[in-house]
């Protein structure tokens, strides 16, 4: 019942919206500061293709790293200069830094909680910087970057076609915008007629994943039981469980019985 109140609220109210998503994340970046935690992202069980390879102390994020993957590869990060709104934890900034080379990585987002664990954690990538800020107004000059990452983070935003707007405006011409999250039915038709409304780029790549992201979610759900019982307060276990779409969860079943998608996305600026 909270879940679905909150979930309502979130969907008449974007600045209710915004305040609770810095609220929840911020209590996420201090009270946990666990360093092998830094992705939160629900997953991603590939059906096609080889493998993806790891080094050996990458292998414990591989199904929140596969979704990186999925998502921005096709972006060509090589040699680019990449920003990734909505960073969170920064585990997936710090495998895109690492292993995609580009020239250089700015994580930026909104929890300043969040912006100082990833400098303290990653500090040790020499191409990745993390810094505050807004995705609804960037704190970049225009045309900044050749590509713009956002990963399961918009469902957090106000108004989310403010950020689309101040995505295309700091791309460089010709720059990609790697960009996937999850909405219900009528939720992802705005989105997708959002993004389209967007003048200043072109749609590259559409793909529906629910399914993929659906089978890293149940690939992973012994783990995470075990780390909310150890972690969390028996009083919020269950927000926590939802929070991380525990099976038998509405955000499970959500993406179970498709009442919820989850789509990637690929534009290029004009």
């Amino acid at each position: 019942m909270l879940i679905r109140l909150l979930v309502f609220l979130c969907g008449v109210s974007p600045g209710f919206r915004r305040l609770l998503w810095r609220w929840w994340y911020g209590r996420l970046a201090k009270k946990f500061t666990l360093g092998s935690w830094t992705f939160m992202n629900y997953g991603f069980v590939p059906s096609d293709g080889p493998p993806l390879r790891l080094d050996p102390g990458d292998e414990p994020d591989r199904l929140c790293i596969q979704l990186y993957e999925r998502v921005a590869a096709p972006a060509n990060l090589a040699g680019a200069d990449v920003l990734e709104v909505g960073s969170g934890r920064g585990g997936g900034a710090s495998y895109l830094a690492r292993y995609q080379r580009p020239r250089h990585y700015t994580g930026a987002d909104y929890s300043p909680q969040a912006v100082t664990f990833c400098q303290r954690r990653h500090a040790a990538v020499p191409n990745l910087a993390f810094t505050v800020g807004d995705a609804e107004k960037l704190p970049f000059p225009d045309a900044s970057f050749d590509v713009v990452v956002n990963v399961e983070s918009s469902h957090c935003y106000g108004h989310v076609e403010k950020f689309f707007a101040e995505a295309a405006r700091v791309l460089r011409p010709g720059g990609r915008f790697a960009y996937t999250d999850f909405r219900d039915v009528a939720g992802m038709a705005a989105l997708e007629a959002a993004l389209t409304a967007q003048p200043d780029w072109e749609m590259l790549e559409r793909e529906d994943i629910t399914g993929g992201v659906l089978a890293a979610l149940a690939a992973d759900d012994a783990r995470k039981r075990r780390l909310i019982a150890e972690l969390c307060p028996p009083r919020l276990q269950p927000v926590f469980g939802e929070f991380a779409g525990l099976a038998g969860g509405e955000m499970f079943t959500g993406f179970r019985t498709r009442t919820l998608l989850y789509h990637r996305f690929l534009f290029r600026k004009k």
